[in-house]
């Protein structure tokens, strides 16, 4: 099966914790603390193989988890980092956030790589926190958690020019005439049921990616037909051809056939449209096709049509090469790379939900998740942290009082007034 578009779940490995300890040797008095430092999670890493086509792997398996971080131990001695877990995707395969819909990357080079969820960092051990004031530390960080998301994998197939038309004009066939591809070739509609890829070679050292793509019919946008689930295969192409079936099959009529795929285009992505089109008039080797060809070049000026006929190969070597010669002039299409932006810190928010106030930021829930509330040094240090980091005002400026419960991503605590 051809998949093309599905959602995953992915997990950072979370960062191990701290350690809390001391040294004891013979002769070194007031040894000291020496908890080490916990280990990094493991990244969870999306890698474009070339030797993937389809993304049907994630079909049976939709949720990965990355290693977490050991343990820092005494001694100073540091866990070890998590690995990270590295998925393979096809080349042509756009990663997009499932809950915003922005896009994180686009890979469309073979080797190429993105970090779609970073692992927690270690928490720091005892070792890392003694001051010549606090010589004894008895705390330790706890591993921050690993980011988790839900992401969507769109695969848009890379093709440098595009089949479209109504099922049955003859793309298939075309295809298999003018590369070594071998799709699915019948006299009924809806032959083509997946997208096909073939190489064509115009000369010495020159060739190009050609794509089939289902045939579109009218409503094709809305999701009526099959094509309208395979569009997406086309928008990387940087010229179309369109088949039209001049001999009329079935009653069709070529010119109301060439006018309803092009507003099917125009209705997915008006992109699309505007891509340049050459015409390949099929079927010319049909009784009414001379008629037909008279009528809707008068229909369609200012595109450049070529008669061809599939079945006999007719006309296939002049449109190839006319093909190859606009493609040494046309740029690539632009990609879904997302712009590098500057980050921006959000500002600390605090809303009231039924009488519970809860803190807006990731930033601060992730920090938050570090701390030990059960230590009461650790509980000490998270009241220093939230002054810090604007959470003690804007808790008050929302109306907090003593005794009131307050919520930071998954720690829920009492509100008590002191040195706050």
């Amino acid at each position: 099966m051809f998949y093309d578009y599905l959602k995953i779940y992915v997990k950072a490995g979370d960062g191990g914790n701290g350690c809390v300890a001391f040294r004891r040797e013979k002769y070194v008095p007031f040894g000291g603390p020496a908890g080490g430092d916990g280990g990094r999670g493991g990244h969870v890493i999306l890698r474009a193989d070339p030797g993937l086509r389809t993304l049907v792997d994630f079909h049976f398996q939709r949720h990965f988890k990355a290693e977490r971080g050991g343990h820092g131990e005494g001694k100073e001695r540091h866990g070890k980092n998590g690995a990270d877990l590295i998925l393979r995707v096809p080349v042509g395969t756009v990663v997009r956030d499932a809950a915003t819909g922005r896009v994180l990357a686009d890979l469309v080079a073979p080797g190429q790589e993105v970090v779609v969820a970073r692992g927690g960092r270690g928490g720091r051990g005892n070792a890392r926190f003694a001051t010549p004031t606090e010589r004894a530390p008895r705390f330790a960080e706890k591993g921050e958690p690993g980011e988790e998301r839900w992401l969507e994998l769109e695969l848009k197939l890379l093709a440098d020019v595009g089949l479209v038309g109504f099922p049955n004009a003859g793309k298939s066939t075309i295809l298999s005439r003018v590369s070594s591809a071998r799709p699915k070739i019948a006299d009924y509609p809806f032959t083509t049921l997946e997208p096909c890829l073939g190489v064509v070679r115009v000369g010495e050292g020159e060739s190009f990616v050609l794509a089939d793509i289902p045939g579109l019919i009218e409503g094709a946008h809305t999701g009526a037909g099959l094509g309208h689930k395979f569009l997406r295969h086309i928008e990387r192409t940087r010229l179309l051809i369109h088949v039209v079936d001049m001999g009329g099959t079935g009653g069709r009529d070529p010119v109301a056939d060439f006018a309803a795929v092009n507003r099917e285009l125009a209705l997915y992505n008006e992109e699309l449209a505007r891509r340049p089109q050459v015409v390949a008039a099929n079927k010319m080797d049909l009784p009414d096709a001379e008629a037909n060809l008279e009528r809707f070049r008068a229909a369609a000026a200012g595109y450049e049509i070529f008669p061809v006929s599939a079945v006999t190969g007719a006309g296939l070597d002049q449109l190839m090469f006319r093909v190859a010669a606009l493609l040494r002039e046309l740029p690539p299409p632009p990609l879904s790379v997302p712009t590098e932006a500057h980050t921006v810190v959000a500002p600390v928010r605090v809303r009231v939900e039924n009488g519970v106030f809860v803190v807006e930021s990731e930033a601060v829930a992730r920090r938050v998740a570090m701390f030990d509330l059960e230590n009461p040094e650790a509980v000490r240090r998270l009241q220093d942290y939230l002054v810090r980091a604007g959470v003690d005002a804007a808790l008050r400026a929302a109306g907090v009082k003593a005794g009131d419960t307050v919520r930071v991503g998954n720690a829920t605590f009492e509100w008590v007034e002191g040195k706050n």
